[in-house]
């Protein structure tokens, strides 16, 4: 988990990490946020190389979106009404759902 803003350079530095896990082909399927840099799609091809094939939802499909249907969800359906007092219980609340 990470607090606070993501930057490009994150996305990167945790999917150098993952593709070092992989033993065979890997889809990873993402949105098109805009973190997704310059720098991020120069290492697309780097990734490819060892296997990790990276895909670009069309925009604005939520529906396509898995992460979306679960935060939907998350938001409805499963926050106690103290998971808003403060940050804190808010970010145990959701590590308890995921």
């Amino acid at each position: 988990m990470i607090e606070g803003t993501t930057k490009s350079i994150d996305i990167i530095s945790v999917l150098d990490e993952f593709v070092q896990t992989i033993s065979k082909k890997t889809i990873l399927v993402l949105d098109n946020t805009p973190r997704h840099s310059k720098a991020f799609k120069k290492k697309i091809l780097f990734w490819k190389s060892l296997d990790l094939y990276i895909y670009f939802l069309p925009p604005y499909s939520p529906e396509l979106d898995k992460i979306e249907i679960l935060w939907r969800f998350t938001k409805h359906k499963w926050p106690l009404f103290d998971a808003f007092l403060n940050f804190n219980k808010l970010k145990d609340r959701l590590n308890l759902v995921l």
